[in-house]
């Protein structure tokens, strides 16, 4: 392995781009896959992404621009995966190149709904990639500042603490501090639940509720993603973290948050099916919250946030009304 390995970005949003943004300031070529033709045409020719973060400017370059997913794979040794979780096995099934070797990362915040696995445990039972060849990329980290070049910070973890360096060092730049972690399942899972307590701080926004809730509702919520973690995966680890409260507390207050945003339309009134039709992006809470949800009758972590979004999601209950239940729930 050179010290400079060779990546590949699969997915067309706005992670993934602004991902590829990271990586193209340390390297000298990145390999990107995105299904959408007219995307790729469109960024070779006028070298931006038509549909996500179209400030971004690319050196053409610096891109091995492909529509074909197996292309991509054989390029790189390092894949980062940033599509929504709900869409990662009808990607994974155009695969016919092996994944033997390569080294997996996770850019996706949700469990993949047809093994019901966050993505690493997916990648480890369904592909057999074996643990220190995965690893997780999480926040504090909005794609949307990226494109604006503001000061982030992400928290890079893997089993193999070298893998981790290496990720960490090509996505690192004068704008991203990115750290390492060991606690692959746990920054995994808090990336996945971060966005259920978003959608329910925008519930409780578009009810009418204020910020003396809204910080009640975020207190209570890293405590319950707390036991929830604990009961998945049991190490030492501390919750008030930036990869854990940090990504919370962004992604719950954030206006860039399109969890949050979808959870204000639905606390607004909006149906789940209007409310997605309108967001022109995947709010990955709306699907990690049956996981979570439909997880936990099996560990019975004590979760009423995650109870309260999953009743108005997916039992149709009255969003006013649930909330007023779960006001006295909280403390």
């Amino acid at each position: 392995m050179t010290t400079k390995p060779k990546f590949a970005v699969i997915g067309g949003g706005s992670w993934a781009t602004a991902i590829t943004k990271m990586l193209c300031v340390n390297l000298d070529e990145v390999a990107w896959y995105m299904r959408n033709e007219d995307a790729v045409n469109h960024i070779k020719t006028h070298r931006h992404n038509p549909n996500y973060l179209s400030s971004v400017e690319f050196d053409i370059k610096k891109l091995h621009l492909t529509t074909n997913i197996n292309e991509a794979i054989a390029f790189a040794d390092y894949i980062i995966f940033a599509i929504p979780s709900a869409f990662l096995s009808t990607e994974l099934e155009k695969m016919t190149e092996s994944l033997e070797g390569k080294v997996i990362f996770s850019a996706i915040k949700g469990i993949v709904p047809e093994s019901s696995l966050i993505v690493g445990e997916h990648f480890h039972k369904v592909y057999n990639i074996p643990y220190d060849n995965i690893g997780v990329i999480t926040g504090p980290c909005h794609a949307e500042e990226v494109a604006l070049e503001r000061l982030s910070y992400l928290t890079i973890a893997c089993g193999d603490a070298s893998k981790a360096k290496i990720v960490a060092k090509c996505l690192s730049g004068n704008y991203i501090k990115a750290k390492i972690s060991d606690d692959i399942i746990g920054t995994e899972y808090a990336a996945m639940l971060k966005n259920i307590y978003a959608i329910a701080a925008g519930i409780a926004h578009g009810l009418g509720y204020g910020d003396n809730f809204q910080s009640v509702l975020m207190s209570n919520g890293i405590r319950e993603m707390k036991k929830f973690i604990r009961k998945v995966h049991k190490m030492k680890r501390n919750i008030n973290n930036s990869a854990y409260l940090g990504d919370l507390l962004v992604t719950g207050y954030s206006v860039f948050s399109r969890n949050r945003m979808f959870g204000n339309m639905i606390g607004k009134g909006y149906t789940v099916k209007s409310a997605q039709m309108e967001m022109s992006m995947v709010a990955e809470g709306y699907y990690a919250t049956k996981s979570a949800y439909k997880l936990n009758q099996e560990y019975g972590a004590k979760t009423p946030i995650i109870d309260a979004v999953y009743a108005i999601l997916y039992e149709g209950k009255e969003a006013k009304a649930v909330f007023k239940k779960l006001t006295d729930k909280l403390d």
